[in-house]
């Protein structure tokens, strides 16, 4: 199964750089969230739309196998109430987990 996650450019070449990528949502880390959002392929166009519309950097759409994570991947919703359910990654995200790297621009 593949999830997506909205990245920075910036954040995805330091986690090549670094080998690990530890940036829950834009502005925030791992260790500040506890996981790392990801969305399905139907959920990320209103996930960029929602939450990035005000960033200017370059953004990236990481494509995710989930096959190849070694970190548990948890299926919740983002807040109570709200019956729709998101991926959510409990841990650093291995760069080898990634298939693809789609530019997304910056508006």
């Amino acid at each position: 199964m593949l999830i997506y996650h909205v990245a920075t450019a910036a954040d995805w070449v330091a986690a090549q750089e670094a080998g690990t990528y530890t940036t829950s949502t834009y502005g925030v880390s791992l260790a500040q969230e506890g996981f790392i959002h990801a969305s399905r392929e139907e959920q990320w166009p209103a996930v960029l739309e929602r939450f990035y519309a005000e960033v200017i950097e370059p953004l990236v759409l990481l494509v995710i196998d989930t096959d190849r994570l070694d970190v548990p991947l948890v299926e919740e919703a983002p807040a109570p109430g709200v019956e729709e359910t998101f991926p959510h990654l409990y841990g650093a995200l291995d760069p080898a987990s990634v298939v693809d790297v789609r530019p997304l621009g910056a508006e």
